[in-house]
């Protein structure tokens, strides 16, 4: 066999396994959930929530990790938070399965209290009204443009959740930011530390504008696609290469975290991007 047919024989075979051991591991990694931790400090909290322990899940889009999500509830439950904030997209409006999510629900309400906010897939369908309900009934507490307050030792924190802006405005061409400018202002309370559960992150300015003390928000996916150096290559609401895709941001007070979330939608598949689940420990400054 002449030299130049053996040279391209050896370097099919390399691309080959190349591309099969990055499949592979494409696929591992789609559900290799994991679980990342943030602290946060602020002069703002009460000294009795010092340590309060926060497990934030986003867009679960129907998924499942593992066999009933016992994966991901296992995982809930080893973090032993206070409470458990899911951060909207809960359900799939491509691929609507009420009954997984209310699942998943109710062994996670068995773990910590939960409090929940709509995403913009909630608003496409109809079978949000069933999802509500469901979540009523299993003692989930359903924040649409409310505020409540928690109380611990005498002290108390509030949190807010807001209806996501596509229920009032169209999702790609309609004025998210006044809708959400008009919610908070009648919600906030400046003078007592307040979390904020918000699918949104690209409205950053907004949440900090308002002093809220910390977001809690999902949508972005992490960027679907994440290369090194990079970050995410595109996220819903803000376009190629999104400011706010994963982790912790800081303006002001206000800090926001970003849930890459579990589930996907449009495209299937994530790249470098495994899906989590964030455990956040609050601390007195």
């Amino acid at each position: 066999m002449p030299l130049k047919m053996k040279k391209r024989i050896i370097a099919l075979i390399v691309g080959a396994v190349v591309f099969l051991v990055l499949f592979i591991w494409i696929i591992w990694a789609n559900k290799a959930l994991e679980l990342n931790t943030y602290t946060v400090e602020s002069k703002d909290l009460p000294k009795s929530f010092n340590g309060f322990r926060i497990a934030h899940v986003s867009d679960l889009h129907n998924n499942k990790m593992g066999k009933n999500n016992k994966k991901l509830l296992d995982m809930l439950r080893s973090s032993k938070p206070d409470i458990i904030a899911i951060t909207g997209d809960l359900i799939d409006s491509r691929n609507t399965n009420v009954n997984i999510a209310l699942q998943f629900v109710e062994e996670a309400v068995k773990i910590a209290p939960c409090y929940y906010v709509n995403g913009n897939h909630e608003a496409r369908v109809s079978e949000y009204a069933e999802l509500k309900k469901g979540l009523n009934e299993l003692g989930v507490v359903v924040l649409e443009n409310e505020k409540i307050e928690f109380e611990r030792s005498g002290e108390k924190i509030n949190i807010i959740g807001v209806i996501d802006p596509s229920f009032k405005t169209d999702y790609l061409f309609g004025d998210s930011t006044s809708v959400m400018q008009r919610n908070l202002q009648i919600l906030i309370d400046v003078d007592r530390y307040t979390i904020l559960l918000s699918h949104r992150p690209e409205l950053m300015k907004i949440y900090a504008n308002n002093s809220v003390n910390l977001v809690l928000s999902g949508h972005a996916h992490g960027g679907q696609f994440r290369f090194p150096l990079v970050g995410g290559l595109f996220a819903p609401s803000q376009g190629l290469f999104p400011e706010y895709d994963s982790g912790l941001y800081i303006e002001g007070k206000t800090n926001m975290i970003v849930s890459r979330g579990i589930g996907s939608s449009i495209i299937p598949l994530r790249f470098n991007n495994r899906p989590e689940v964030i455990l956040i420990t609050l601390l007195d400054k």
